[in-house]
């Protein structure tokens, strides 16, 4: 017998934490959502009262039919009066049916209303977020806000609503009609409240501390699953073979996440039971009680049973209401961690006086650029990075001072060893990322007086790991333009290269590319991500090192499509391979983030420095050979 109990009472314990408060103002956001809402939310709280009218009638009427049994006329008379309250009884039973079809038919509308409005809502906020963001964040925890913890706000407005209001309204009725009948039974089965209520508050409040860890754990492991089960991330854990190291990670946080629930249970099992026994007890005080003032004539026999049937209508509701603080807290829970995504504001934003930009060739501008990465604390949330401590080591500036200027219809190169800044140049163009210092312009204004959407529809990027979704070829390239027509998109690829090839496939353009398109090679995949930016016709292209990691062959495919793309366009390239940006009209020489070098193909081979140095590096062992 002491295992077993020693076992129960350890998973009372869980871990020593301390109650956390709910963030001030939660409860007037959560009315505000549920504004839309009113007419559903009026009409389930009518049939909600309705019902539970209905349900402190039955037992009324249940004792007039024991008063009626035992009543000393006898005959025809008795026995109709006994047929009509059994038919009124049936009658309220198809009553209380047909209202709890409505009550849940209303608060079904109202729960799912607001999980679509909410959903769309941080959806929609989240899109709007900085790539900052997403470098910090996890993926799992996201996808968790957007599903667990929205489903879990939803409950608020379904069940725990109409368990409130329903246990209220029948509580209140019950006491009521219970003190009209023998207010001495009434106050020995109040006596007993404070051993529901007193701890309720502690079990609430318990229990709201294991759902917030319950929360993140699951967050935890579909962040894991979401990583391990894309093509990259399974290749990876092939590749270095640790699938048993994976399966302990997330077996720890499985782990964790059971013994939550366990303790949730047993938490919620015990206190059920305990209200259970004390309902028993109360209904066998008031069948003593009750018995002995029948007995002695001060009460009669269906009244005492009246008392027993609303009895359990008293403790009943009291049960439900003492679970009910704890659905409460669990939903509050839920709606806190949705506001706190909302909360979190967008780094990169329009003003109020933005202005859209011309979207006619434009040329590109910095002056006395610096830029420093954002600390975490500024663009994301701890609780969406799965971290214990946040990152507070002061921030090395990236960029010092670059200045160079792109003329409308010119190529502008930027090269440099890894890690002199390149790629974060190329991100302030289409606001990725904001300067700390100093301005980027397009055809003369700063990037940031103007409509974020009218600036990135004058850009266009392809970066050396270009993207495509699990979807055809043809919702891919219609990304750029979801209007273009099939002979759009045939000019495109014709355009990109790579026309020959999807014409070749079985399904054309309705080839499903697979997850981040590995099903198609690295050359075929620029070549798509080429098309879709020729499509969109930008002013201004951006090439992030797009022929980095292809072999001669898929390089000089990309090279004719990068050809067509670049012609009459103003552009920006970082590039790997000096032979593909010899005939630029300016190349920036970048290195730890200053402008060391700028000028074209020969004259900086004749300056000397670290171009000439870079270019000998690459070119020597050809010509040696």
């Amino acid at each position: 017998m002491f295992a077993p109990t020693y076992q129960t009472m350890r998973s009372f314990r869980g871990r020593d934490a301390k109650p956390q408060k709910l963030a001030p103002g939660t409860w007037r956001r959560i009315l505000g959502f549920a504004r839309p809402f009113r007419k559903e939310i009026g009409w389930f709280l009518v049939l909600a009262v309705i019902a539970a009218v209905v349900a402190v009638v039955t037992p009324l009427l249940a004792g007039d039919v024991v008063n009626e049994i035992t009543g000393q006329a006898g005959g025809s008379q008795q026995v109709t009066v006994v047929v009509w309250l059994a038919v009124a009884i049936a009658g309220l039973a198809f009553v209380d049916a047909a209202l709890s079809m409505g009550s849940r038919y209303f608060s079904a509308r109202v729960g799912e209303g607001l999980i679509y409005r909410m959903r769309t809502l941080v959806f929609s906020h989240v899109q709007r977020m900085s790539l900052a963001f997403f470098t910090k964040a996890q993926t799992g925890a996201l996808v968790t806000r957007l599903n667990n913890d929205i489903n879990g706000a939803q409950q608020a407005f379904t069940t725990t609503l109409s368990s409130l209001v329903s246990n209220v309204v029948g509580l209140a009725l019950t006491i009521g009609v219970m003190l009209t009948l023998s207010w001495q039974i009434t106050v020995l089965s109040l006596i007993l409240l404070p051993i529901f209520i007193l701890p309720a508050r502690r079990v609430g409040n318990r229990l709201a501390d294991m759902t917030r860890e319950s929360y993140t754990l699951n967050a935890s492991m579909n962040t894991t699953m979401t990583e391990r089960f894309n093509v990259s991330g399974a290749l990876l854990v092939s590749l270095f073979g640790r699938p048993d190291r994976e399966l302990s990670y997330f077996s720890d946080r499985a782990d964790r996440v059971r013994d939550i629930g366990v303790r949730s249970a047993m938490y919620g099992r015990a206190f059920l039971v305990a209200l259970t026994l004390v309902a028993a007890l109360a209904q066998a005080l008031t069948y003593g009680v009750g018995g002995y003032l029948a007995v002695t004539g001060a009460l009669s026999a269906g009244t005492v049973v009246s008392l027993a049937l609303l009895l359990s209508r008293l403790y009943g509701p009291l049960t439900a209401l003492s679970n009910v603080r704890v659905d409460v807290m669990s939903a509050l829970v839920s709606f806190e961690r949705v506001f706190e995504v909302l909360d979190l504001p967008p780094q990169i934003s329009d003003k109020p006086d933005a202005r859209r930009l011309d979207t006619s060739a434009a040329g590109v501008e910095f002056d006395g650029v610096h830029f420093t990465y954002p600390a975490s604390a500024e663009v994301s949330l701890a609780s969406l990075e799965d971290i214990a401590i946040r990152d507070t080591a002061p921030r090395n500036p990236v960029l010092h001072g670059v200045s160079f200027s792109a003329e409308p219809g010119q190529m502008v190169a930027l090269v440099g060893p890894s890690g002199a800044g390149k790629t974060t140049v190329s991100q302030l163009v289409p606001r990725i990322y904001d300067v700390t210092a100093g301005a980027v312009r397009v055809g003369g204004t700063d990037v940031r007086d103007v409509e974020l959407q009218s600036l990135r529809d004058t850009i266009g990027v392809v970066s050396q790991d270009a993207h495509l979704f699990h979807d055809t070829i043809r919702v891919n390239l219609a990304y750029a333009k979801p209007d273009a027509s099939d002979d759009e998109l045939v000019a495109a690829l014709r355009a990109a290269h790579v026309w020959d090839l999807v014409e070749s496939l079985p399904d054309g353009l309705d080839t499903v590319v697979g997850d981040r398109g590995y099903r198609l090679s690295g050359g075929e995949k620029q070549r798509l991500a080429i098309a879709r930016v020729l499509l969109k016709a930008p002013s201004i292209i951006v090439l992030d090192e797009a022929t980095a990691h292809l072999d001669s062959e898929s390089e000089a495919a990309v090279q004719r499509a990068l050809s067509a793309a670049l012609a009459g366009r103003t552009s920006i390239v970082i590039a790997h391979r000096l032979s593909t940006i010899r005939d630029a009209d300016l190349i920036v020489v970048l290195d730890q983030g200053r402008v060391v070098q700028s000028g074209n193909h020969q004259q900086l081979l004749a300056e000397g420095g670290l171009y000439a140095e870079l270019y000998r590096t690459q070119f020597a062992p050809a010509q040696a050979s």
